[in-house]
């Protein structure tokens, strides 16, 4: 006896009473329960035919045959029904259903699990996926639109080779880095979207980390100006998303170079650490005077042409590394860390991680050059809010800043080369 078949037999029986379970329950006439257990049950049974007798017609004339059923019943509701608008998921969920059976012989059981169990979940979330689209504005639209183009147009055509001077400029690598964070960035705007607008300050910092700490920065010291009595609250955001950049250079540096993580991963840590207890520090100051406040609404994070800034922006940070390592050796690279993080930390970490990637950089000089340009980008922050905000808000970014960017230098000078994980 086959146990094989009979495992697979199985689960084209589960799968079709999960798919046929969600589409009864719904309420639908034309199939439930029964039919799509006999379709999933029916594709398996074709391709065991077509794979026994060696014939590769059986199982597109057997799934001819269920569309010609399918195309029979459609005609049969048509005339019964005054609707204009008829809904063709089920039938098209029983043909998907007909080759998931068929595939699970044919080709890769567990791709075939995984379409069958996303099938059962899309139908079930219909109406949260259609709630999901109309709550979409024009701008939302525009940002995964663009995200779309930028990840599935552009990035597949471009070149996987480098060209130009020291051969370290590849458009495919570039394109993939700004893929990477124009990602983050769309994820967090969306997490915004639905979920921050009710959770509170909280919520704005993290959230405003995840889209840009030094727009949240910005918009924050700004709101200061009108209200005086949110000072320690926007310094609280501030920090807060000055904090999760730090998680994004973790996350940037762990997609690079997933293998080298654990030797970076300790002091980047250990900064975030310190930033989170100051950021429970500023929380507790406000927490008795119960003040709340909406996250000021974030620009389109998926902008084509800040996406081609950073891009050219990668490509420039990239050049200099490789040209000031060459020219003046790794010390040098201090400089442009400093230099690169005021104003954009992503760049400055994606270099250096593609420069350790390729083992022009090592690691423990690798980490120090990410957190100088971390801390270098504080100091920017720091400066936007005293500029652009109160005097308190000054005081109290200041002294959160202040003590990251001293711990921070101190764990550069102090921390043991064998300490990682």
């Amino acid at each position: 006896m086959n146990y094989h078949d009979l495992i697979t037999l199985a689960i084209a029986f589960g799968l079709g009473m999960l798919v046929g379970l969600q589409r009864q329950k719904s309420d639908h006439e034309m199939a439930g329960v029964r039919t799509f257990t006999l379709i999933s049950v029916m594709g398996v049974l074709s391709a065991f035919l077509a794979r026994d007798f060696d014939n590769p017609y059986i199982l597109p004339a057997l799934g001819l045959c269920l569309t010609a059923l399918l195309v029979t019943a459609n005609i049969i509701k048509i005339k019964k029904t005054d609707e204009t608008d008829i809904g063709q998921t089920t039938e098209v969920a029983a043909l998907l259903m007909f080759a998931v059976g068929a595939y699970l012989v044919m080709g890769d059981r567990v791709i075939a699990v995984i379409v069958g169990g996303t099938m059962a979940v899309l139908l079930y979330l219909k109406e949260r996926l259609h709630s999901f689209i109309e709550k979409l504005s024009e701008k939302d639209l525009a940002a995964i639109m663009t995200f779309a183009g930028i990840s599935l147009i552009i990035l597949p055509i471009l070149p996987d080779k480098t060209y130009g001077p020291l051969d370290v400029l590849n458009p495919r690598n570039i394109w993939l880095m700004v893929t990477l964070i124009v990602g983050i960035s769309v994820v967090g705007y969306f997490i915004y979207k639905f979920v921050g607008k009710k959770v509170g300050i909280i919520s704005n910092g993290v959230l405003g980390g995840l889209i840009s700490s030094t727009a949240t920065t910005v918009s924050y010291a700004r709101k200061t100006k009108d209200s005086s009595s949110i000072n320690i609250m926007a310094a609280f955001v501030i920090t807060a998303a000055s904090a999760i950049a730090f998680v994004r250079v973790l996350i940037e540096v762990g997609v690079v170079i997933p293998n080298k993580l654990p030797e970076l991963i300790l002091p980047i840590a250990a900064v975030l650490v310190l930033m989170i207890l100051l950021c429970v520090g500023l929380f507790y100051l406000i927490s008795k005077n119960g003040e709340d406040d909406k996250m000021p609404e974030p620009e389109n994070p998926a902008q084509f042409k800040s996406a081609l800034i950073f891009g050219l922006l990668y490509g420039a940070i990239l050049l200099a590394v490789a040209f000031t390592k060459q020219e003046f050796g790794n010390d040098a690279l201090y400089v442009v860390a400093i230099i690169s993080g005021l104003t954009d930390v992503d760049a400055i970490t994606l270099s250096l991680s593609q420069t350790m990637k390729s083992g022009g950089l090592n690691t423990s000089t690798g980490w120090r050059l990410i957190l100088l340009a971390s801390l270098s980008n504080l100091v920017f922050k720091g400066i936007m809010a005293a500029v652009l905000g109160t005097r308190q808000l000054a005081k109290w970014v200041g002294i959160a800043f202040g003590i990251t960017i001293a711990f921070g230098l101190l764990l550069m000078w102090l921390w043991p080369e064998t300490w990682y994980f």
